[in-house]
């Protein structure tokens, strides 16, 4: 085996998993798959990630990630006020699930299976809620938002989004209708919190 021309790194690893899960899908890829896309030994993937289910979790995280990062610059956002700064959070959590099973489906199903397989999820979530829980707090603080407990109207925002941000509603993304509901239900939340 000729040694990779570029030093093994996690995130070459992660680069190649997705490609490998992408072409596999999660019930056929294997860690050789993985090490013989990036030339290298299976045992020289294990010394980065211990377990395939870490090399999994790890795949799971970064592309969660990458939603949390665009959402937390809209979050950082200073001159924006709170309820159009919440609105443009809850359209890019939208989009960036939908645009995700739209262009990549094969990779977006298979994260589908790794998330049930996965507590970085859990972490998501949770910081996802913690960060509707600021936004939901600034507003208040500015009296733009009528709320007495921050958290639970966070939760509260998060559950009734559900179907714009939770996988198992990813055949409905491309319906003609679902701009226009999505909006109907943003409306109206945002009515809610600033009564």
């Amino acid at each position: 085996m000729t040694p990779p021309s570029d030093p093994l790194t996690p995130e070459r690893i992660l680069e190649a998993t997705e490609d490998v899960l992408r072409r596999y899908g999660p019930a056929k890829a294997t860690v050789v798959d993985v090490a013989r896309a990036l030339g290298v030994s299976h045992g020289s993937v294990y010394r980065h990630f211990r377990t395939k289910a870490a090399l999994r979790e790890a795949v799971t995280g970064r592309w969660l990630t990458r939603t949390e990062l665009a959402l937390t610059e809209i979050l950082r956002t200073p001159a924006q006020p709170a309820p159009a700064k919440l609105r443009q959070w809850l359209e890019t959590l939208f989009e960036a699930k939908r645009h995700k099973a739209g262009d990549d489906p094969e990779l977006f199903a298979t994260y589908e299976v790794l998330m049930g397989e996965s507590t970085v999820v859990e972490e998501h979530i949770r910081e996802l809620v913690g960060q509707l829980r600021e936004m939901i707090e600034e507003g208040a603080a500015d009296g733009q938002f009528a709320v007495a407990d921050p958290a639970a109207a966070a939760q509260a925002v998060f559950d009734a989004t559900a179907r714009f941000h939770d996988p198992a509603y990813a055949a409905e993304w491309q319906k003609p209708a679902i701009a226009a509901e999505f909006t109907a239900v943003t409306d109206l939340l945002l009515r809610g919190l600033r009564t």
